[in-house]
């Protein structure tokens, strides 16, 4: 493969398009373009940028890089629009992505910093993985912003990328660490295009599982992922989130069990159980908890429901129930985002950068006591004081055979 600053190489279609779209991001597009220009990959790379109606020196930014940009040998493809509100951030994406030749997909907000060795190291892992998105490790900036969610990030094992598709974390890699190749972007895309209030990333991620995409993470950190708490515009309603966490679990994995038991006799648990189809709540023959109030009650009675006598699903002590679980409780988390917008109703201000998610926190406390399952990883006690990660390590289950998560 030719060096990149080698005219030739320039001249041919690009092997690697950074997508980067923009929205008032000029506080941060130095640092962001300075490490598209400081990657060491020597193959033939673009950086195609889709300036979504900024309304600030966003445009100035992009101008001044792309001859520097140029002059080593990485052609910079700018489109946008000035109308008087933004596209989104999926309408801006897939703009970035018609305008770029590249046979692979690097994807970039542009509040974040790439690490010099990222398109290397991810374009190795896609060209193994072709059906794969591929993702990697970051380092959170502030660096204690959203603690459990970046060890989240960074900690799944690689069976945990696939089975936790279902948590209010998201997407298991992060959208802004994505890179796949052109083709396989076609075969799952594009993005949509509904703007604000549309999960986009997350709506992409599992049409991706559904036609079989993989899920693999390069274990180095090759993003320096920024947390901008007041920054963002838009934001996304957990319960339009919560709605399509629910019908995926019941699209991918509900069919494969003819019976189930919600983990977690509470709110969250509760709430799970209405929110299922009459078919599916059918399949659930208990709730479990370790709350001995809840246990003691003997049932819970689904009082909306139209069906006569009103279901009444057993509420038994963990040891009692028999898997698969559904594990399902709300805990004490900051997540950042991914970008979801995790939270009680109304989410609040989160990062910023061009697509607008933001992140609520979710302000719950749970008892070592009482149910709250955290994500079964190690390094992960702090959620709940270990006492539901023993509680399900001591029943020797299988996460994504006998127990998942929808945290």
């Amino acid at each position: 493969m030719r060096a990149r600053g080698d005219p030739a190489a320039a001249a041919a279609a690009p092997h690697v398009s950074v997508i980067l779209p923009v929205h008032n991001a000029e506080p941060w597009l130095d640092e962001c373009l300075r490490s598209v220009l400081q990657q060491d990959f020597q193959g033939s790379m673009e950086l195609s940028v889709f300036n979504d109606a900024s309304q600030d020196r966003s445009a100035a930014v992009i101008e001044r890089w792309k001859g520097r940009l140029e002059d080593a040998g990485i052609p910079v493809v700018i489109g946008g629009h000035d109308a008087p509100a933004p596209r989104g951030v999926g309408y801006s994406k897939n703009q970035a992505i018609a305008q770029s030749s590249g046979s692979y997909l690097c994807f970039l907000d542009s509040d974040d910093v790439m690490m010099p060795q990222r398109v290397r190291l991810q374009l190795e892992a896609a060209a193994q993985h072709p059906t794969s998105i591929i993702g990697c490790r970051v380092r959170r900036e502030p660096p204690k912003s959203t603690e459990r969610y970046t060890r989240w990030i960074n900690q799944l094992t690689p069976d945990q990328l696939l089975t936790q598709v279902f948590t209010s974390h998201g997407p298991t890699v992060i959208m802004p660490t994505w890179f796949c190749s052109r083709a396989w972007f076609f075969h799952v895309g594009p993005f949509d295009e509904g703007g604000q209030g549309v999960p986009e990333d997350l709506l992409f991620f599992y049409d991706h599982l559904r036609k079989g995409g993989g899920v693999v993470r390069v274990d180095q950190s090759l993003l320096l992922y920024r947390y901008l708490p007041d920054a963002a515009t838009h934001s996304v309603l957990e319960t339009t989130i919560w709605t399509h966490r629910v019908r995926f679990l019941e699209e991918r994995v509900l069919p494969r069990w003819a019976a189930f038991t919600i983990w977690n006799a509470g709110r969250q648990g509760r709430r799970l159980y209405r929110s299922l189809t009459a078919e599916a709540r059918r399949k659930v023959v208990a709730f479990c908890d370790v709350d001995e109030n809840k246990i003691r009650k003997g049932f819970y009675c689904h009082e909306d429901s139209q069906e006569r006598p009103k279901p009444r699903v057993p509420v038994l002590h963990f040891r009692a129930a028999r898997p698969p679980f559904v594990i399902c409780v709300k805990l004490v988390q900051g997540t950042g985002c991914s970008r979801p917008p995790w939270g009680p109703r109304s989410p609040c201000p989160s990062r910023a950068g061009p697509c607008g998610w933001v992140t609520a926190f979710t302000h719950s406390r749970v008892h070592p006591s009482s149910t709250g399952p955290g994500h079964f990883r190690p390094g992960n006690k702090d959620l709940t004081g270990g006492a539901f990660e023993d509680n399900l390590r001591s029943l020797h289950l299988r996460e994504g055979q006998d127990f998942l998560h929808f945290s």
